[in-house]
């Protein structure tokens, strides 16, 4: 009889690991192919990605102006608000096999792979918990995460954030794992993100100072190194001309964003000497924060627990963000969605919340499609962030009670 339940248990589990597969590649595919036939790819963030992967095989490079433009003009893309790539070169090494691909193709493809890396990335996550109510939790939390505004918007653009996402998490999975090396040499990878790479490293190299992981920080001297050679191999001048095609970018996006910069622009009436010293010294302030709470708790807090405010306060304190970088947000939403059905015992929490962080998060997309402005999206910010606090003060408490009880004391 035993050995009965066992193989029907067997069954099961494989009947709903199918089932899920299926629900998810039809959602998968009906998604990929309503944003092909509704976006125009050509004229589009996600056209600009394919391009810099594309030229990678034709010899050409995505920062000389001349090239850059001519092969718009050869696939008929008529938006062109750059002269050049934006990104750092190292990352058109990483879109090169979408540029195997045209770039209708190489779209359908990207949103595939894009919603792939979500699922997955929530999957392996939601198995910390190694319990039955969270793993029921998987399916209903991604299609949930689907409709998050900046997944959304990530989908509908083609953004890289899934490449960000990714490097998180497999960073928290490599230090799990105590491989801190490779862990730290991943984690240099969300430098191809500068603006939001930068603070996030700064949190990060806080933490991992006040834990005296020595190893973790060579691991990210290693990789950035890495990442700079590379580039050098293509161009010597990268980083000079990444730099000077990025000032442009941020003097066309003051006060348009969700960050401190864009909060003191607008604060400051619009004058740049004012927010560039509002700005600053709020900026400064957030990370000291971030930093102090981060060294304060190096002991009690865990790697997951770490990023989950490392990632919402490195991203309000960057100086360019957009909704589509907030991607990353995946991490610790899903430790919320979790934790709440861990103290809970009840999926109601957790649904709740998440009906009430799209409902917001797509209300900032309909707001910044008729205002061009991103300004609401701090408001996905503040929900994750003082959810994590509130929810780890929680847990850390109820930790406490326990430890003094169990002590006698």
């Amino acid at each position: 009889m035993k050995i009965f339940r066992q193989k029907n248990r067997t069954w099961i589990n494989i009947a709903n690991l199918a089932l899920t597969i299926v629900i998810l590649g039809a959602l998968f595919y009906q998604r990929a192919m309503q944003n092909y036939v509704h976006q125009d790819y050509t004229n589009s963030n996600f056209f600009k990605l394919w391009l810099a992967g594309h030229m990678m095989w034709t010899g050409e490079n995505p920062y000389n102006p001349a090239q850059w433009l001519g092969e718009h003009n050869a696939f008929g893309a008529t938006w062109q608000p750059n002269e050049t790539f934006l990104y750092p070169l190292p990352m058109a090494y990483f879109l090169a096999p979408l540029g195997l691909l045209s770039p209708g193709e190489a779209f359908i493809a990207w949103q595939i792979v894009s919603q792939i890396i979500i699922a997955l990335a929530t999957l392996w996550l939601i198995r910390h918990w190694q319990e039955q109510a969270q793993a029921l939790l998987f399916l209903p939390l991604t299609i949930f995460l689907l409709f998050f505004g900046p997944v959304y918007l990530t989908l509908q653009i083609g953004s890289v954030g899934p490449l960000a996402l990714a490097a998180i998490v497999l960073t928290i999975l490599l230090l799990e794992h105590n491989q801190p090396i490779w862990a730290g040499m991943m984690l240099s990878l969300i430098m191809l993100k500068p603006p939001q790479g930068l603070t996030i490293l700064i949190l990060v190299g806080i933490w991992f100072l006040a834990r005296q992981n020595w190893k973790t920080l060579l691991g990210i001297a290693i990789g950035g190194f890495s990442l700079l050679i590379v580039g050098m191999i293509r161009d010597p001048l990268w980083i000079i001309k990444m730099r000077d095609a990025s000032a442009t970018v941020l003097d066309q996006t003051m006060g348009l964003d969700s960050n401190i910069y864009s909060f003191a622009y607008l604060a400051c009436s619009q004058n740049t000497f004012c927010m560039w010293i509002a700005g600053t010294l709020g900026t400064i302030l957030i990370l000291v924060t971030g930093g102090y709470y981060l060294w304060h708790y190096r002991n009690q807090l865990s790697t997951w627990e770490a990023f989950n405010i490392i990632i919402p306060v490195g991203f309000i304190s960057t100086i360019y963000l957009w909704s589509y970088d907030q991607l990353p947000y995946v991490v610790p939403i899903t430790w919320i969605a979790g934790g709440l059905v861990d103290r809970t015992k009840s999926f109601i929490p957790a649904f709740g919340f998440m009906v009430v962080l799209d409902l917001f998060s797509i209300y900032s997309l309909l707001i910044q499609a008729k205002t061009h402005k991103d300004l609401l999206s701090i408001i996905n910010t503040i929900l994750v962030l003082g959810m994590c606090l509130w929810l780890w003060h929680q847990k850390h408490q109820s930790t406490s009670i326990r430890t003094i009880a169990t002590s006698g004391f």
